[in-house]
């Protein structure tokens, strides 16, 4: 964080609120009626139930801003309109509002009476502080160790290899088959999959978990052992210049292997970066199809190219719907069409769907330990959707709700069981001999 503001600092941080002709946020700024509807919405509100916390208060801060340096009163009678000068304090309060309390899941968005798009203010206002270089520092490192070394976790290619090599036997073990692989950087296959990097640096089984699907399957696919990461920090950051070059080393992997498709892995901010940001960071559209995991397992099943034992998964099953692959992606129908071909016992959290509460990880805050404490204390209302289900094993096709379920799970002594869809599909797969 930085110790003064100079007024360098200040003029970079302002740019992002230069109209230049962009009515949306000339609109979205100017729009809130203050009815108070959003709070209910917000998780952290409702965890803590303090009014600073409220999504209106986040959008405020970011248009009493606007107000004072871009309005004629804001400029000569900035009392009058709640107009604020960016100096140190009040960019130490959008750090703490725009980072440390909101995961820009967009529940607030949808619940507005009249649509303000809360989350897309906050995410100008995480542009404008990172222009003045003052993103959190544990979620500024995150987004360096990918531009640095192709994934988040900064995990050494060998270690990579290695890890897939292990997971690799482990899976010509389990199918008994010596042939079945992983493949690796091999040229125009139909697949090109991603992975979040959490997958080989905590869960390798995941990785096996969606290489026994494709063996079923009979895909012809490959990963990539240079730009394999399917996340990007820096759409949390609102830095779009790292945005935009992480989303190119995928693209143009894509292209050096020839790959007919891309199939993005469990990861929500993952495939909303790539899939819908990408185009507009890049200014291009895509050449070759794009699909998450989720969307990919429901063709093999609608195909009959998988199988799936529906006496296997015996005990109640919960879904955790990703914001950014639901709310914000609408990859809705996917996920229950593949629980409901093998769970017997599926159930719905209340709410669910688009209307589904953050469990509190979205938006960096995994990254981000300085907001810990909070990110688990909000995550009580996740906690008490699950408990209240009645389920002993949550999916959820995201790694990042996965790690914060999982904290979720101890903190709350919850009981269950967390899994990924490629996970709980795996345990389920009726294998053909001849496959």
């Amino acid at each position: 964080m930085r110790d003064e503001l100079t007024q360098e600092h200040i003029c970079k941080g302002l740019e992002p609120l230069r109209m230049n002709g962009n009515s949306k946020l000339l609109t979205q700024l100017n729009s809130c009626v203050h009815c108070g509807l959003c709070a209910e919405s917000c998780l952290f509100y409702l965890a803590t139930k303090d009014p600073r916390l409220t999504p209106a208060r986040k959008a405020d801060l970011v248009a009493s801003i606007y107000k004072r340096y871009f309005t004629f009163t804001g400029k000569f009678l900035p009392g009058l309109v709640n107009a604020r000068d960016l100096d140190k304090t009040t960019a130490e309060e959008m750090v703490d509002l725009l980072f440390g309390s909101c995961t820009g899941c967009g529940r607030c968005t949808m619940h507005c009476s009249i649509g303000v798009d809360i989350s897309y203010l906050v995410s100008v206002g995480r542009n404008m502080l990172s222009n003045m270089g003052m993103v959190p520092a544990t979620l500024q490192s995150t987004v360096n160790a990918a531009i640095e070394t192709g994934n988040n976790m900064a995990i050494p290619t060998a270690d990579y290899v290695d890890t897939l090599k292990w997971m690799e036997e482990e899976m010509a073990d389990e199918v008994g088959d010596p042939e079945a692989s992983i493949p690796l950087d091999q040229p125009r296959k139909n697949i090109l999959y991603t992975l979040n990097p959490r997958e080989p640096k905590f869960y390798p089984l995941s990785i096996a978990a969606m290489a026994k699907i494709f063996y079923a399957a009979r895909e012809s696919w490959t990963l990539s052992t240079r730009m394999y990461d399917v996340t990007n920090y820096a759409f949390f950051s609102g830095n779009q210049e790292e945005a935009s070059l992480i989303a190119d080393r995928l693209w143009k992997e894509i292209e050096t292997l020839d790959a007919g498709s891309l199939v993005l892995g469990e990861c929500g901010h993952g495939t909303r970066a790539f899939r819908w940001e990408s185009p507009n960071y890049l200014d291009r559209g895509f050449p070759f199809q794009v699909m998450s995991s989720v969307e990919c397992i429901a063709i093999y099943i609608r195909e009959g190219r998988i199988s799936l034992d529906p006496d296997k998964i015996t005990e109640t099953v919960t879904m955790h719907d990703p914001c950014n692959l639901v709310r914000n992606g609408g990859v809705i129908r996917e996920q229950r069409f593949i629980l409901n071909q093998f769970v017997r016992n599926f159930v719905e959290m209340t709410p669910h769907g688009t209307d589904n509460h953050c469990c509190g990880g979205g938006g960096g805050m995994l990254s981000m330990s300085e907001y810990n404490e909070r990110r688990i204390g909000a995550g009580a209302i996740k906690a008490d959707q699950i408990r209240n289900s009645g389920a002993k094993i949550v999916v959820t096709p995201c790694h990042n709700c996965v790690d914060q379920l999982i904290q979720l799970n101890a903190t709350y002594k919850l009981g269950v069981k967390i899994q990924t869809m490629a996970g709980i599909v795996a345990d389920a797969l009726i294998l053909d001999p001849g496959s």
